[in-house]
């Protein structure tokens, strides 16, 4: 795994996200890194992926005070992110894991 878990995660979401359109052409997720959370003082970094067409969104935080563990969320892109997070081991999260959770959330 790479010293940083962000850019281990990004690698993997734009693999998951090549493979999503090469399988799936009507679904074309959009994957964002975002920084709120940073720029209001919470320290952890926050990754979405949406898909336009359905308005769903998956929501996943890496929060410095839980390293090595993924947090994360099945929501609507109109929800506000909910305190209903599910986590896992960051080391057990593939880019098979992620292309199967847009897979089966999207489609």
């Amino acid at each position: 795994m790479s010293e940083d878990p962000l850019k281990a995660l990004s690698d993997m979401a734009s693999d998951a996200h090549a493979r999503i359109q090469a399988a799936h052409q009507h679904i074309n997720p959009v994957v964002e890194v975002r920084r709120g959370m940073r720029d209001a003082g919470i320290p952890a970094d926050v990754m979405t992926i949406d898909c336009l067409r359905t308005r769903r969104r998956i929501t996943l935080i890496l929060h410095d005070e839980q390293p090595g563990v993924l947090l994360y969320q099945f929501v609507t892109i109109d929800d506000e992110v909910g305190n209903d997070f599910k986590q896992m081991a960051l080391s057990d999260v593939d880019t098979t894991t992620l292309f199967d959770w847009i897979q089966d959330y999207f489609g």
